[in-house]
């Protein structure tokens, strides 16, 4: 699969790694954040996602351990719509820490996902499935 990429910033080009499914980003300029600030963080790209396809965008595993970054809206969804050269990826931060992150550094990671077929909600009176036993049924072990 090819993907046009624009690349904002001098940053290290992105690939994908034959081990696992997700592309890390990086940060695409130097950041300095308090505790309880919250930034928009340039991942210096734009890209032209295949049609039928999204991204979802979501921190590395280290970023919040390193940093105390969160990803302010839980999963960045991309989809691909958002494909023009000022379309530029961000990471939705916010810090529970003073931190820094540096320029160029690999801050989350986003993997494709194909579209959702669409979707025709039927109403019912009742449905047929048996219960669980509402939400939170899966027990305490």
């Amino acid at each position: 699969m090819n993907i046009k990429i624009h690349y904002h910033a001098p940053i290290t080009p992105l690939e994908k790694l034959p081990q696992g499914d997700w592309i890390d980003l990086r940060c695409a300029e130097r950041v300095e954040l308090k505790a309880g600030e919250h930034r928009m963080i340039s991942l210096g790209v734009s890209m032209e996602l295949p049609e039928g396809y999204e991204a979802h965008l979501l921190p590395r595993s280290s970023t919040f351990k390193n940093h105390g970054l969160l990803l302010a809206n839980s999963c960045g969804i991309i989809d691909e719509s958002y494909c023009g050269d000022n379309d530029i990826w961000r990471f939705n931060a916010y810090a529970t820490r003073d931190t820094v992150v540096e320029f160029d550094e690999r801050i989350c990671q986003f993997r494709l996902i194909k579209k959702m077929e669409n979707v025709v909600f039927e109403s019912v009176e009742r449905l047929t499935g048996p219960d669980r036993g509402g939400f939170g049924s899966t027990g305490i072990k």
